[in-house]
């Protein structure tokens, strides 16, 4: 079964730093996305970053520049650098995963595996 766990999420003054977690069990695709999604309240999810298994990286609009996508491979482990935040990155951040590429170029609800999310709040 495949599970995703994220974890690092928290409260952060604007201008700050964080960095997220997904831990991954069970996913033994060779060809894969992993991506980071974020969703505030009264919003539509909103796809942030992916990586595809070949190490390619994408970017949404509003955190390219300051997010930054990676996985250790050895820890079956995605993470997502967060710089310079801002309150309207106050969200629920969710990492998720499937087995086409390009999965931030899709409709995120036909994703395949998504974990329960962490909350990250940034004030002013």
């Amino acid at each position: 079964q495949v599970q995703l766990v994220e974890s690092g999420g928290g409260s952060v003054q604007a201008g700050g730093s964080l960095r997220l977690s997904c831990a991954a069990s069970g996913y033994t695709y060779s060809n894969y996305c992993l991506g980071w999604f974020r969703q505030a309240p009264g919003k539509e999810r909103e796809g942030l970053a992916a990586i595809d298994s070949d190490g390619s990286t994408s970017y949404g609009y509003s955190v390219k520049g300051r997010f930054t996508i990676s996985q250790d491979n050895a820890k079956n482990t995605l993470y997502l650098q967060m710089n310079s935040l801002k309150p309207e990155d106050t969200a629920m951040y969710y990492c998720a995963a499937d087995r086409v590429w390009g999965c931030l170029l899709r409709d995120y609800r036909y994703l395949e595996v998504w974990g329960q999310g962490t909350l990250v709040t940034v004030s002013s």
